[in-house]
């Protein structure tokens, strides 16, 4: 799909629609296309293979003429019953010639000793240097990302950055209008490319952003790798309480379920939070005080200089 680096150009709702389902299209022709070349290759008639993979013959047909919008499923099934992995199917790179995918598979499978070397040769930067000062909370609405963020950067003479304010800056309207107008798809595309925009521009830095920033792999990654990440975090009443101080009675109104709801957001996204290189539980604490300790762990894990 074509990069979306400003909404008040020339591309529209429809040029996105169109350059989608061209994405789409190619899909469906490259996966049709590696179905059939690991079926040629393991000498497999599609009649055998239909009864391996429970994949009737007549979709197989369809599927490797490139016509095919075969589910998930049963593409799995596909693979299994070939002796491949779906990403082969699905990838832009060709399983058989590429390099990348070749190093991948023996990344996979080697020891942990193995890994790391190669990690240290593919990535010679130490992270320290590729985190240089920049510091990044992450964490649920509610947190205290922005007030804590914006205390700390004026602290120590650090700029304090929001991701939404340069989605923003970038898109020419407000967040909820890039949402309404271009869908989750374009609004994760826009905080990519701010996420590396920030990057670029910014040695020492406070940035704070969006909670579900860590469900999109790669820009998570970007931060974790670039960033000294820093997890706020607090107890579901406490997120709750604290929203609705700031005026927003979004969360609770109309649905009685909401703190489930939250409860269930913050199971669900501990792991990924987790993987910050620091947690700091704001629960209980008063402004002053979560500032004050917030401020010593930056400065004792010396993600910024005092």
């Amino acid at each position: 799909m074509t990069e979306i680096t400003n909404f008040r150009g020339e591309s529209s709702p429809q040029d996105t629609r169109d350059h989608t389902e061209a994405s789409v299209d190619g899909l469906i022709v490259r996966v049709g296309e590696r179905v059939r070349e690991a079926r040629q290759r393991r000498g497999i008639p599609r009649r055998v293979l239909s009864e391996m993979s429970g994949v009737s013959p007549r979709y197989l047909a369809q599927l490797e003429a490139g016509e095919g919008n075969i589910s998930i499923g049963l593409l799995q099934r596909v693979a299994v019953a070939l002796d491949h992995r779906i990403e082969w199917l699905v990838g832009e790179d060709d399983p058989w010639t590429s390099d990348a995918v070749r190093v991948a598979d023996l990344f996979r499978v080697a020891n942990a000793d193995v890994q790391q070397a190669a990690l240290r040769i593919l990535s010679p930067e130490p992270a320290e240097a590729l985190r240089a000062k920049r510091v990044c909370l992450v964490g649920l609405r509610g947190a205290g990302k922005s007030t804590l963020g914006a205390r700390l950067g004026d602290e120590m003479d650090v700029p304090f950055v929001e991701l939404n304010a340069e989605i923003e800056e970038q898109s020419g309207m407000p967040v909820s209008e890039v949402m309404a107008l271009y869908g989750q798809e374009g609004y994760r595309k826009l905080e990519a490319q701010a996420v590396s925009r920030v990057i670029a521009t910014h040695e020492t830095m406070i940035l704070a952003v969006a909670g579900g920033i860590v469900a999109e792999p790669e820009t998570y990654n970007t931060l974790l790798g670039h960033f000294h990440t820093i997890w706020l975090r607090a107890s579901p009443a406490e997120h709750m309480e604290r929203v609705r101080a700031q005026g927003d009675e979004r969360p609770m109104a109309g649905n009685p379920e909401a703190m489930e709801q939250l409860k269930s957001i913050l199971t669900s996204r501990e792991a990924l939070y987790g993987k910050a290189l620091a947690q700091f539980d704001t629960s209980g604490l008063s402004e002053d005080e979560a500032f004050a300790r917030l401020k010593d762990l930056v400065v004792d894990r010396g993600f910024l200089s005092a």
